[in-house]
């Protein structure tokens, strides 16, 4: 408790350098057609529950428009025109350090006079116009807002009906069961690599996001049964959009926190061409954790840095082009020789010391322009790149009575060390995405693009094994090479999408795309459609279905392993090079209910079908299916595209947005994700926990120029499984090894977590203070994460590890 005391002592403290005047800021955009982003004229916008004057404003012939004097707080914002489906924004925060800008796109109506008001954006609902089920907007404020998302989008979705976070030391999600591996991230359009901090290859997550939350704009969430334009993934799809920098005025952001010190700068690089830029960087601190004695995990101390920029160039004729990046590098040592017996260690291996060093960065080029009123053109050239770099030295223990470790001063003794394993993964690509929107008609509008990645691997490992034999000193074998490539590929993605309004309440959306990879003859998916309905009946309701196709190439390492490269009998034979691609059929069937004006239900049923899936030659029961989440790479056998799987489940989500100071949100889900390895046997997948749950709740309270939020959130999932650990493989390999056949048969307890989180918001004039703490697993509880090898005392060597136990995450941010 001694954080919330120090947080409200400096609330306190902050609170009386104010006075009582009432402060206001402007709010203000641009307003454009949502399929040809031609900007639009006459839109009326208004402020619903606070004005200075009570009357809203209209936008001008480039679209735009501004609202001054809007009293600070959480406001709720209506956007309508003639021949224009109403937008309803809730939820908005206008702070006074900085301006809030809205740019918001209006769908056309079908009729101009109708006898029922259709809302055509509400909070939650997706920016992509050809989403029909399992999609959703989010918003920067919900990742800061949700408690436990420790201000990531990630962490934030696994709030999300048919999410689930897979560990609380990461950040990857489970959607409906599927690997985390099956999600994918875009940005501005292109495909990136994983972008997050402490990167393993084959894996989209990781301890520490490397976007800014800062930069984003509000992006689109899939969860299944996505459209056309989305391709090479299974199980869901992060589509990010950047936002621009303030064009009419410099604002700062600084912070300071747990998890890092970052510092946002914005603003215009000329006020005559309304051109912007915007520039982040941030820092680790979490040596804080180390000094406050707070358990992450182990006692080594991550280092990491990232950094973003976006350029926008406003153009004649309503066109633009921006210039962003973003891009961070982490190091992590995980010494074994200098830790203590009883230190933990989730995240390495208890026999070797690890030195890990991982990179990613991302810059872009974007140009958009819309050709007339009813087209609408856009591309992004980027160039991305990845590396993984590491090296681990097998530790020489001394060994006493009954063959167990000689422990000095609550520390191993060590006799020596020695190298075992050395490699580095670095992965460039170079990815266009051009697309351009006609809209026909209000009723009609269609979607076609192309999008490309050009892959270049440089993939080298060596490594040796330790012999370890009964009676007989611990033994090296030679070094063995596993990988050793420098090859490059061509990822290819056309796509056409239609969307049409078969009558005033009936929309159909159909698509067909393909998906050709040049690394081998067997990566190719020459159709794939895609199609959803989407039936809007009486009092506010809807029933939609969607339907699709949908494939994804393997991670790039597993096409390039070897057993030993350079053993004769076997050089340069590349034991998985031809696999193909992994495929799976979604269904999915939604009713939404609108109950109020902020109340909404929505229930969503699914069966997804997964088949040619990677799975082993010889008889076994892996499956690429089981990959994904975690630190470590997976190295198979030879795998062939035989495997199956199939998933079904029913989601229920009942929220309330933001309104009357509170908001909560309760999600459900009920689960079956089964697989069949090469054995064929119909098994659990490692992420079937049968069911989740979440229920979020958030209350403020205002106080003047300040605010005072709290908001809770409490998880339930099912335990994760795991199998019959082989004993006489795990004493001679020193990890824990499980029986083949008993894969996945036994379930660790359920988990259980609860989060609380408070921040403080003090609005001054022209500056804005917040101060907020994050409390993660606040009770804590102990959930099991996983079994490690560490031989003890007593002739045991099974230890349970696990998750992370109290985590406080407290920041201060000013902006100004």
């Amino acid at each position: 408790m001694k954080y919330i005391y120090c947080l409200f002592f400096f609330t306190g403290f902050l609170s009386s350098l104010h006075a009582q005047t009432a402060l206001t800021q402007t709010v203000r955009g641009r307003v454009a057609d949502k399929e040809s982003k031609y900007p639009l004229a006459d839109v009326t916008v208004q402020i619903l529950n606070a004005t200075a004057d009570g009357s809203g404003t209209i936008t001008d012939s480039l679209g735009r428009y501004r609202l001054t004097n809007v009293p600070v707080g959480r406001r709720t914002v209506k956007i309508s025109r003639i021949g224009y489906k109403e937008a309803l924004l809730n939820n908005i925060i206008v702070d006074a350090g900085r301006e809030t800008i809205l740019d918001v796109d209006l769908e056309e109506a079908i009729t101009e006079l109708a006898s029922v008001t259709v809302k055509a954006q509400r909070t939650g609902d997706a920016r992509n116009e050809m989403a029909i089920v399992s999609a959703r907007q989010f918003t920067v404020d919900e990742a800061d807002r949700y408690a436990g998302s420790r201000g990531e989008p990630a962490r934030m979705a696994s709030n999300f009906a048919g999410v689930q976070g897979a560990d609380d030391s990461r950040n990857d999600i489970v959607i409906r069961g599927n690997s985390p591996g099956g999600v994918v991230w875009r940005v501005e359009g292109i495909s990136i690599p994983n972008p997050n901090h402490f990167a393993i290859s084959g894996t989209t997550g990781g301890p520490v996001s490397i976007i800014s939350n800062k930069m984003l704009a509000n992006s689109d969430f899939f969860t299944g049964a996505f459209p056309a334009e989305f391709s090479n993934g299974i199980a869901g799809v992060f589509d990010l959009r950047l936002r621009n920098g303030n064009n009419e005025k410099h604002q700062r952001t600084l912070q300071f926190g747990f998890l890092g010190t970052e510092a946002a700068l914005e603003g215009p690089l000329s006020k005559k061409t309304g051109s912007s830029y915007f520039v982040t960087y941030r820092y680790a601190n979490l040596w804080l954790f180390n000094k406050a004695g707070i358990d992450i995990g182990t006692q080594a101390i991550p280092t990491y840095q990232d950094a973003s920029f976006r350029f926008n160039f406003p153009l004649k004729n309503n066109a633009k082009l921006s210039l962003w990046g973003f891009g961070g590098t982490s190091t992590i040592d995980l010494l074994i020789s200098k830790q203590e017996v009883s230190d933990r260690n989730i995240f390495g291996q208890n026999d070797r010391d690890q030195y890990y060093t991982s990179r990613m960065g991302v810059v872009g080029l974007t140009f958009e322009k819309p050709l007339n009123r009813k087209t609408f053109l856009r591309a992004t050239l980027a160039e991305s790149g990845n590396v993984q770099d590491t090296y681990h030295n097998y530790l020489f223990f001394q060994y006493g009575a009954n063959n167990l470790p000689v422990v000095e001063n609550n520390r191993y003794k060590i006799t020596d060390q020695a190298k075992v394993l050395d490699y580095r993964f670095a992965e460039t690509k170079t990815s266009l995405a051009v697309s351009a929107n006609h809209k026909f008609s209000p009723r009609s509008t269609l979607k076609a693009g192309l999008n490309s990645d050009l892959y270049a691997v440089n993939f080298v490992d060596s490594a040796r094994n330790v012999i370890i034999s009964p009676n007989m000193p611990v033994e090296l074998a030679p070094w063995q090479t596993r990988w050793d490539s420098r090859q490059s590929a061509l990822l290819v993605q056309p796509y056409v999408q239609w969307r049409v309004n078969l009558a005033d309440r009936l929309t159909l959306s159909a698509g067909l795309t393909s998906l050709y990879f040049s690394l081998n003859k067997n990566s190719f998916s020459p159709a794939e459609p895609r199609v959803g309905l989407a039936w809007d009946l009486p009092n506010r309701q809807k029933l939609s279905f969607a339907a699709g196709l949908h494939s994804q190439i393997q991670p790039t390492y597993i096409y390039f392993y070897g057993d030993d490269l350079h053993n004769s009998a076997k050089r340069g034979e590349r034991i998985n090079r031809d696999l193909g691609l992994t495929k799976s059929w979604h269904y999915v069937t939604s009713y939404d209910w609108l109950l109020g004006r902020n109340l909404r239900l929505k229930v969503e049923a699914y069966y997804q079908k997964l088949f040619d899936v990677p799975v082993e030659e010889q008889s076994s029961s892996f499956s690429i299916l089981n990959t994904g989440a975690s630190f470590s790479r997976v190295f198979p056998g030879k795998l062939v595209n035989k495997g199956t799987g199939r998933n079904y489940g029913a989601e229920l989500t009942l929220e309330k947005f933001f309104s009357d100071g509170y908001y909560f949100l309760v999600t459900g889900s009920l689960f079956d994700a089964k697989y069949k390895g090469s054995d064929g046997v119909l098994r659990n997948t490692d992420f079937n926990g049968k069911y989740a749950y979440n229920l979020l709740f958030a209350k403020e309270f205002t106080f003047g120029r300040t605010s005072l939020n709290v908001g809770a959130k409490f998880t339930a999932i099912g335990g994760r499984w795991y199998g019959i650990v082989d004993e006489a493989k795990s004493k001679a390999a020193q990890d824990i090894i499980y029986q083949s056949a008993g894969r996945n048969t036994l379930q660790f307890p359920d988990y259980r977590r609860f989060d609380l989180k408070v921040d403080y918001k003090i609005n001054r004039t022209r500056l804005t203070h917040t101060i907020a703490v994050d409390l993660v697993n606040v009770l804590g509880i102990q959930n099991i994460l996983t079994l490690s090898y560490a031989p003890q005392p007593d002739g045991t060597f099974i230890k349970r590890e696990y998750q992370l136990s109290f985590l406080p995450v407290f920041y201060y941010r000013v902006d100004f």
